[in-house]
């Protein structure tokens, strides 16, 4: 069973960063919320997304697809993402598919809070 899906946006981040879990199984129907929910957040505002894996135990093709679609829609709109708590099945998954030179990978929420943090104070975002 998978869990819920939520976003947050992260105290002191403005609202400018939002947070949202993957849950156990990224796959058409996850994939498509969690797409939703990031689109959501973008047309409110949001700078920058970080998709949290903790707990995520598999990824299928579709689901992979759909995080490819979201990467390029906040690449347009100039909105980092940072991929959070990602297992090593999953990181090797997404090396091999390319996915880790789209976007950054932190090992925690916390540390892809800070990792925005540093991409914000830097000058042109880079």
């Amino acid at each position: 069973m998978s869990k819920t899906l939520t976003g947050s946006t992260p105290p002191g981040s403005g609202g400018e960063v939002a947070v949202v879990y993957a849950g156990d199984y990224v796959n058409k129907l996850s994939g498509q919320r969690i797409e939703r929910e990031c689109l959501l957040r973008l047309e409110a505002g949001c700078r920058a997304l970080v998709i949290n894996f903790r707990g995520t135990e598999l990824v299928n093709s579709i689901g992979v697809s759909i995080l490819l679609g979201v990467i390029e829609v906040a690449e347009r709109r100039g909105a980092p993402v940072v991929f959070a708590s990602v297992s090593r099945h999953t990181v090797k998954l997404f090396e091999l598919l390319g996915l880790t030179r789209l976007v950054a990978m932190a090992d925690s929420e916390e540390a892809a809070l800070a990792t925005l943090g540093e991409f914000a104070s830097t000058p042109n975002g880079h």
